[in-house]
């Protein structure tokens, strides 16, 4: 029964449909705002998708070098520099 989708005369049907409901005269303002909203709508996808893209790598962890720790024997047995004097 459905077994090939839409077919032409399916189309024709929701085309008479949409005239009757909404009138010869509203469908180019309906057609024009609907254009519209679909482009706004793209358009806050499309930069949704570039933030999420690019937050991780701004978030990321960067690598720590890890310093010289020094034991107490190890301060211990330093001499302070010699001042001249």
């Amino acid at each position: 029964m459905l077994r090939n989708g839409l077919e032409p005369w399916h189309l024709l049907i929701v085309a008479i449909v949409v005239i009757v409901l909404f009138g010869s005269k509203k469908l180019p303002d309906t057609a024009r705002a609907l254009g519209k909203s679909m482009r706004i709508l793209k358009s806050e996808a499309k930069a949704m998708k570039d933030e999420n893209a690019s937050a991780p790598a701004a978030s990321a962890p960067t690598p720590v070098e890890p310093t010289a720790v020094r034991t107490s024997a190890e301060t211990a047995t330093e001499r302070p520099p010699a001042t001249a004097g």
